[in-house]
């Protein structure tokens, strides 16, 4: 079944979604079915602050193809870039990997709380709806790969697929450059963990299986929430929660070390099913488990509250104190030991319940470390193969 397919209307949903249009309009908001953020604010280098207007102009859709919401749906742009590089360095203590890749610059999940929505901003767009509709594919990723691990000096250490967007984001299924940029990595032996929230991942188990049993490969799945209409609400795109317990369970049959993601908790909003979270998982094969605080920065701190004022308008002023309240007063605080926990005696409380959790329900209790031990490096090209490539660009 399309999950964006207009469904049969229950009684009470028209004046629902009339009161939705009604708080929208009254809020400035352009909400879009199936999208997560509500507006397409400019980001932070823009000179000029925008508005959408309708000028009459743009033909509208029909009923049959709008359902009753005339902003029904706004399509996805998928945008060639070359990929120069594969792989992103990082050196920030507070993330547990120096390497990671990226197949894709925006993510057409569209969660609203995404750490990633800023990252739009560098390329001219909005970290709003642009973020999630204008998708950037780095063509000859798996290419630009194999330069990076061929590269003289290169010392082999996990990499991370996923760091920024999620590499089985929509574009992945008919792009494939996650699974080409895994088959490098299966080829030459080097380790590899990969961060997701979709079953997708699933398709590439004769890959990760295989890899998990060399000790090359983990996969992380992030859950956010339990409660399907939430998740529909605020992360639209991407599987619904039950399809992520699947995903983990399939993993686990196949061999590959799970770690369960209750990233990111919500104070006022999510922080209750923390533990919910922990068992479903557990119980579906994961062996490890992990936690994040919601991160607002930038951006996000605005696209997040337009969301939450018209999606949760009644616990809007809840969450945003629970919020500060694990951010020193703020809606976000960047300091390095901090910014993925929170400060404060809500902030304990959610670490402490969770190591309670992982220990009555036996996670983390081992480590999974990967090894480098095999990794083969790719072969150099040839003096030949170098004037042929100096050629190409004009310059042999």
């Amino acid at each position: 079944m399309d999950p964006f397919k207009p469904l049969t209307r229950r009684p009470g949903q028209r004046q629902a979604e009339a009161d939705r249009a009604a708080a929208a309009a009254r809020l400035g908001l352009d909400p879009h079915r199936g999208r997560g953020a509500v507006s397409n604010r400019d980001g932070r280098f823009e000179r000029f602050s925008h508005q959408a207007a309708d000028d009459g102009w743009e033909p509208a859709e029909t009923e049959a193809e709008a359902g009753t919401d005339p902003r029904a749906r706004r399509k996805t742009e998928l945008r060639g870039v070359v990929a120069r590089t594969a792989l992103a360095r990082n050196d920030s203590p507070d993330i547990p990997f120096d390497a990671s890749i990226n197949p894709y610059r925006g993510c057409e999940h569209g969660c609203i709380y995404c750490y990633a929505r800023p990252s739009h901003a560098y390329l001219g767009l909005s970290p709003g709806l642009d973020f999630e509709t204008v998708i950037e594919v780095k063509r000859g990723l798996a290419e630009a790969l194999i330069r990076d691990l061929a590269k003289p000096g290169y010392v082999p250490s996990t990499i991370t697929i996923g760091g920024n967007t999620d590499p089985y984001q929509p574009a992945e299924k008919t792009e494939g450059l996650t699974r080409a940029a895994i088959e490098v990595l299966t080829r030459h032996r080097h380790p590899f963990t990969i961060i997701t929230k979709s079953a997708l991942v699933l398709r590439d188990l004769d890959l990760i299986a295989p890899a998990a049993a060399a000790g090359l490969a983990q996969v992380a799945v992030s859950v956010t929430t339990l409660d399907a209409g939430l998740a529909r609400a605020m992360e639209p795109r991407a599987a619904t929660p039950g399809r992520r317990i699947d995903a983990i369970r399939g993993l686990a049959a196949a061999g590959v070390p799970v770690t369960v993601m209750a990233a990111p908790l919500v104070p006022g909003l999510t922080d209750h099913e923390l533990e919910g979270i922990l068992a479903a998982a557990a119980e579906a094969g994961a062996v490890r488990a992990g936690w994040i605080m919601l991160r607002l920065p930038r951006e996000i701190a605005g696209l997040f509250e337009e969301w939450l004022r018209l999606e949760r308008p009644a616990r809007a002023e809840r969450v945003l104190a629970a919020v500060r309240a694990t951010r020193g007063g703020a809606l976000y605080d960047s300091g390095f030991g901090r910014r993925m926990t929170g400060t404060g005696i809500e902030a304990k409380l959610i670490a402490d319940r969770f190591r309670l959790a992982c220990r009555k329900l036996g996670l983390n209790q081992r480590s999974y470390k990967l090894t480098t031990a095999l990794f083969t490096p790719p072969a150099r090209p040839t003096k030949a193969e170098r004037a042929g490539q100096m050629d190409l660009f004009g310059r042999g």
